[in-house]
């Protein structure tokens, strides 16, 4: 239904975060591990989200890749396991390791999650196991290195392009590197917003 939200970061919590899109702030629960990696509040950022809906409630989830959410979509199809146990397993275990340990009956590194005891990852080796190739499971890691370093690359060509834009503006190349090294730079921030949050830190 909500396939992503791309707004700017209103605010960080140790559970959720709050993205405004449009005048909008949406609410997102996400891994523990997504909220600390989270550029700094007015940044841009862009979520995959999950919306969970029940009777007396209606929650939506936000993850920083497409695999994450995959895994959380995987992770809730396991009987007693609902949409807080799946991100506390996220919190503790990437996506790539939750899949090997699946494969290789790993009950000792699921049950690592808060709230998941040995018997419940039984039950989630179990029920996953069939819905797991190894061959993909192997191109999935393969491809989530690939992107670390693509993104890697492409915020070190932003810094370089904002450290750039501040010397045509004046300032030497040390003040420059120094204003740009302060900004928590993603990969989906456009030139403009870097320079915007680089002048912020200036004024």
């Amino acid at each position: 239904m909500i396939a992503f939200i791309k707004g700017e970061l209103a605010d960080i919590t140790e559970n959720y975060a709050v993205v405004e899109v449009g005048g909008i702030g949406y609410e997102l629960y996400m891994p523990s591990t997504t909220i600390m990696e989270l550029p700094a509040i007015g940044s841009s950022v862009k979520l995959y989200t999950y919306l969970h809906v029940r009777d007396d409630a209606i929650s939506l989830y936000g993850f920083k890749t497409k695999d994450d959410l995959e895994m959380f979509r995987l992770l809730i199809t396991v009987n007693g396991i609902g949409p807080k146990g799946a991100l506390g397993i996220l919190s503790a275990i990437s996506a790539d390791d939750i899949r090997f340990a699946v494969l290789a009956d790993d009950v000792k590194t699921l049950a690592k999650a808060p709230g998941i005891g040995s018997k419940t990852a039984s039950k989630l080796i179990l029920e996953l196991k069939d819905k797991l190739k190894l061959e993909t499971v192997f191109e999935q890691r393969l491809k989530n290195q690939e992107a670390t370093a693509t993104a890697a690359s492409v915020v070190a060509q932003k810094k370089e392009e904002a450290i750039q834009a501040l010397t045509v503006l004046g300032y030497s190349a040390s003040d420059a590197l120094r204003i740009v090294n302060q900004i928590d730079i993603t990969e989906d921030m456009t030139s403009e917003e870097i320079l915007k949050l680089c002048l912020k830190r200036i004024y």
